[in-house]
């Protein structure tokens, strides 16, 4: 669903905060070196980019600014539960404090309402609990009206050029037509929704 058709978008990415951090809760440091969906990354790169860099970036984007992909450069430390709880915090008071509908520069022209910029956060809050649960086995049971706004936002604004080897996100990954929401949306995401977690192999580095 698109962000402006959302009765509460905020409400929605709270929840996606509050799953993604009860997921962070429960990996141990013996699994910061395990692979994970995401190519090439292991969960302590991918705790990175999430309590580094997107909690930094879409708190400066909430803020109605732009973000400056150099501006975060620190490291997600040992600490990453506690790290993830502080920036989802800063996160939610600065949207909430922000008018929705403002309209916001858009990085390649123009503009749109600052509510259109909720629906990529929640989905990669949702994506990447997925993502960081698969590679772990956590026992913690994800939402799946989170996995459905997700798929819903990004079929609509995804474009085909976002995709491939050397892109942002891999080509897509077909599921069977009776796949739950989780592996559908990891699936349209570039992940295999099959993933099996633990250490990587020896034979396999």
């Amino acid at each position: 669903m698109p962000p402006h058709l959302i009765p509460n978008p905020l409400q929605l990415l709270e929840r996606a905060l509050d799953q993604c951090g009860e997921v962070i809760q429960a990996i141990s440091a013996s699994q910061a070196e395990w692979p994970t969906p995401c190519a090439e990354w292991t969960v302590q790169d991918l705790l990175h980019h999430l309590v580094v860099q997107d909690l930094h970036n879409y708190t400066v984007m909430a803020r109605g600014n732009n973000i400056d992909p150099q501006a975060a450069h620190a490291t997600v430390g040992a600490d990453w539960s506690t790290r993830f709880a502080d920036g989802a915090a800063m996160l939610m008071r600065a949207w909430a404090v922000a008018d929705l509908s403002s309209q916001v520069a858009l990085p390649g022209g123009g503009e749109a309402p600052l509510r259109s910029r909720v629906g990529l956060q929640i989905a990669e809050f949702t994506v990447h609990s997925w993502d960081l649960a698969k590679a772990t086995g956590v026992p913690v049971i994800l939402d799946p009206a989170l996995a459905d706004q997700s798929l819903a936002w990004s079929q609509r604004v995804m474009k085909a050029d976002y995709r491939g080897p050397d892109k942002p996100i891999g080509h897509e990954v077909r599921v069977p037509l009776n796949a739950d929401n989780y592996a559908r949306l990891a699936g349209w995401f570039g992940r295999n929704p099959l993933f099996a977690p633990g250490p990587k192999a020896a034979s396999l580095k």
